[in-house]
């Protein structure tokens, strides 16, 4: 059960409001483009539904740090919302109040989060610090989160056990994600938490790639990146299989990806910051590739040319929570690393209790890089050319765990979806 008083106070205490106004707006319903009277489906947005739990359009939460009163503005639902869609009427104040609350606090600086609010000017500058104080007070998960976080895991587990039952030669992409989502949703899931991955053989090198009709073939990798949603609490999980018996180098592959991400995931203690275990193990799946003749030389150094971002071009990867990538971003106060290796690292901060993260390390081959000609050039001596050209069309690997962040070992909400077979 939701406990919004604790929330509201522990922002109170965290956020730098002095005497300035909070404004939080939960968003409006998006109108199809076709002039009809359909919307996009609604969602608020993830720093009103924070304070809220509610997804209501139009909302509005407001605070003053004078009064220490938190205010949720909702709008009356009319007839003809009760007729058509069934909708009831949410808790809190009539929305109508809200412009009185304001006029009565005239030249006071407000910040503005969530969506924006009609009527309300707020200072752009100082919303945005105030944004990053709200994300950093919202990082650790309470209770009640982490209740949903493991029902949404489990969810998630039974549509990857549907897919791996379903998994042959023959059968495509679209077919795997039906049995994947169906398993999703019949385990108590209510959406899927982002579009669903499932790519086979050279589609697995895509990062982000839509499931088609592309069918599985025999010896093909086929990767799946894909979680259930419950209350708007995601999972993020990626597992990769073979169709088949895997080839050697397949197995090597493998098996050089599930060792760096095992011990990533050992790595996620109270303290350590994000991008030393991403560099950390950006060195552990070099060191693979090194040991399979992919890449020459030492493999600390081929981390510090940026050689391995041939192979590994994401993050390791982000939080999770309230959405995908939920919170994620810098400590506040601490400005962007400016290295290129980490233009793609979604978190840069160090770890805390009640953190949950995503630990994904994957390793691709990937024609639009190993193709480039400039690449080629530049780490002309730090890859095996022909060794990567045999094996351009094999798609790639990828193992995703979302792991708690606690005083000691980290607890891994999804171990229960097998990722050694």
């Amino acid at each position: 059960m939701l406990d919004l008083p604790a929330r509201h106070a522990r922002l109170a205490s965290a956020l730098p409001l002095d005497d300035a106004l909070l404004v939080v707006g939960a968003g409006a319903p998006v109108p199809l483009p076709e002039n009809t009277d359909q919307t996009y489906p609604f969602r608020a947005h993830s720093d009103y539904f924070y304070l809220t739990g509610l997804e209501c359009p139009h909302g509005v939460v407001a605070y003053d740090p004078r009064d220490r009163a938190w205010h949720s503005f909702v709008p009356t639902v009319t007839e003809a919302e009760r007729v058509w869609e069934g909708r009831e009427q949410p808790p809190g104040e009539p929305l109508e109040q809200f412009a009185p609350w304001l006029a009565a606090r005239p030249a006071r600086r407000i910040a503005q989060l969530g969506a924006a609010v009609p009527g309300v000017v707020a200072d752009a500058e100082f919303s945005a610090q105030t944004r990053a104080h709200f994300l950093h007070a919202r990082r650790p998960k309470d209770a009640a989160e982490l209740a949903t976080l493991r029902r949404s895991a489990a969810a998630t587990a039974a549509g990857y056990a549907a897919l791996r039952a379903a998994l042959r030669a023959g059968i495509t992409e679209r077919a795997l994600q039906v049995e994947l989502e169906t398993g999703f949703f019949r385990a108590g899931a209510q959406r899927t938490g982002y579009g669903s991955i499932v790519a086979a053989g050279a589609n697995a090198a895509v990062l982000h790639f839509a499931p088609g009709d592309r069918v599985a073939q025999a010896g093909d990798f086929v990767l799946v990146d894909a979680g259930g949603e419950i209350d708007r609490y995601v999972t993020d999980v990626t597992r990769t299989y073979v169709v088949g018996t895997p080839s050697p180098f397949q197995r090597d592959l493998y098996q050089v990806v599930l060792a760096a991400q095992q011990k990533a995931c050992a790595r996620c203690r109270p303290g350590a910051e994000w991008r030393d275990v991403h560099l950390a193990c950006a060195v552990d799946l070099t060191a693979g590739l090194v040991a399979m003749g992919v890449m020459r030389g030492n493999p600390a150094s081929l981390v510090e040319q940026e050689a391995h971002t041939l192979f590994f071009p994401h993050g390791l990867g982000h939080m999770v929570g309230l959405g995908v990538r939920d919170a994620s971003g810098l400590l506040p106060g601490r400005p962007k690393d400016p290295r290129p290796c980490l233009r793609t690292l979604r978190m840069d901060l160090p770890l805390a209790p009640g953190y949950v993260v995503t630990v994904e390390p994957g390793l691709y081959f990937i024609p639009a890089l190993l193709n480039d000609p400039a690449r080629r050039e530049q780490f002309r001596d730090c890859v095996n050319w022909n060794l990567a050209d045999q094996h351009l069309g094999i798609g790639g690997v990828r193992i995703e765990d979302n792991l708690v962040i606690t005083p000691g070992e980290p607890e891994n909400l999804t171990a229960a979806i097998p990722k050694e077979s």
